[in-house]
């Protein structure tokens, strides 16, 4: 029988940036987004970038903007490896406007380019959709 909760264990480049029991989560993936909850089958995936929404077993919900990478789901426990994990809040909108413009400006000329430059875009384009969230 499965439990009432999940470990959701959030990995970046740096460092284990979370280990904690949570109720339930939401996040992107590359091609959508996907809620997790206690009992849910395995799964792998590649994530997109965009919010993680957590919902806490004490009631309480958080919201972090993680940045592509992958995802596991293996009996209770969800492990997120990302590029980037931050609280929504500390977003900059300098910085995400910064990003659109020279994606917005830059030259592609191979299929890579333009690949790189779509990214660009969209991840400015999340992390300003976040910004207006909070």
């Amino acid at each position: 029988m499965a439990g009432k909760t999940l470990r959701l264990i959030v990995v970046t480049p740096e460092k284990t940036v979370l280990d904690e029991t949570v109720e339930a989560l939401r996040f992107p993936l590359f091609d959508g987004e996907i809620g997790v909850l206690p009992g849910r089958l395995p799964m792998i995936g590649r994530l997109g970038c965009g919010d993680l929404y957590i919902d806490h077993t004490d009631g309480t919900s958080r919201t972090l903007f993680i940045d592509s990478g992958f995802v596991q789901v293996r009996d209770s426990v969800v492990t997120l490896l990302t590029d980037r994990c931050l609280p929504a809040d500390k977003l900059s909108k300098e910085a995400a406007l910064q990003l659109q413009e020279q994606a917005r400006t830059r030259k592609a000329r191979t299929d890579h380019e333009v690949a790189s430059r779509d990214r660009d875009l969209t991840r400015a384009r999340k992390m300003l959709a976040a910004l207006k969230k909070i």
